[in-house]
């Protein structure tokens, strides 16, 4: 069953057109993929579901529920959380700051024991709860990002790049930590450049190019496809 369903979705930014009719599904418990090279709308697609955008065509559905038009406020409320592009911190708050307020919609009496388990997490965070995030590496704070919308205890965690500008190892530890999320049966949908990193994570993928849905298989069969291989993934192995 179907947790996130979008058909024909189109978003504008005056007078061009972003996403042209983009349809997906995502089902409960998967890890869904969005590949696409830079101006293919992967982040228009994320602020979109997010409510940070007007639409102007097409449907957004979430648990059945249509939130085409819905609030962002409300639809984090709903169990759709993000994890942005450039990872967003609060600079001038603290880790422990940036954490809690990921549960504002949450009672306040539960916020204590999520944010100790992103500690457990990324024990590096909890090295770090008293200092400004600004200061914070970017893996760090690529960590502390993840956190946040993880303390919103979200069914749908968008993940909008979070490889980007970060070394190798720290890409493989970051992507290390989204596999133990998705293990715990948090659904994901992310967007990442770094194409053979998130369908080694992913269930299944799509392909976004100018806006448009253009492909879409299981992780197992893109990776091996030819022409993924020439269009995203190189030709090294890792």
């Amino acid at each position: 069953m179907s947790l996130l369903t979008i058909n024909d979705l189109r978003v504008a930014y005056g007078q061009i057109e972003a996403l042209k009719g983009v349809s997906l599904t995502v089902a409960a418990g998967e890890v869904v993929a969005i590949l696409g090279a830079n101006g293919a709308g992967k982040t228009t697609l994320m602020r979109a579901i997010s409510g940070l955008l007007p639409k102007t065509g097409g449907t957004i559905g979430f648990e059945g529920t249509d939130i085409t038009r819905t609030n962002a406020d409300r639809i984090v409320r709903l169990g759709i959380a993000q994890s942005p592009e450039g990872r967003r911190v609060f600079g001038t708050l603290t880790v422990a700051e940036n954490l809690k307020l990921g549960g504002f919609t949450r009672p306040a009496g539960e916020i204590p024991a999520s944010v100790e388990a992103i500690y457990a997490m990324f024990p590096r965070l909890a090295e770090r709860r008293a200092q400004f995030a600004g200061t914070l590496s970017g893996g760090e704070q690529q960590m502390l990002a993840i956190g946040r919308a993880l303390v919103a205890k979200p069914k749908l965690l968008l993940l909008d790049e979070p490889s980007l500008g970060l070394a190798p190892i720290i890409i493989q530890s970051i992507f290390r930590s989204l596999r133990s999320i998705a293990d715990t049966g948090v659904t994901i949908l992310i967007v990442e450049q770094n194409a053979r990193a998130a369908l080694k994570l992913a269930d299944r993928g799509y392909v976004l190019e100018v806006g448009r849905i253009i492909h879409q298989d299981n992780a197992s069969n893109l990776l091996a496809s030819g022409q993924m291989q020439e269009a995203y993934l190189g030709r090294a192995a890792s």
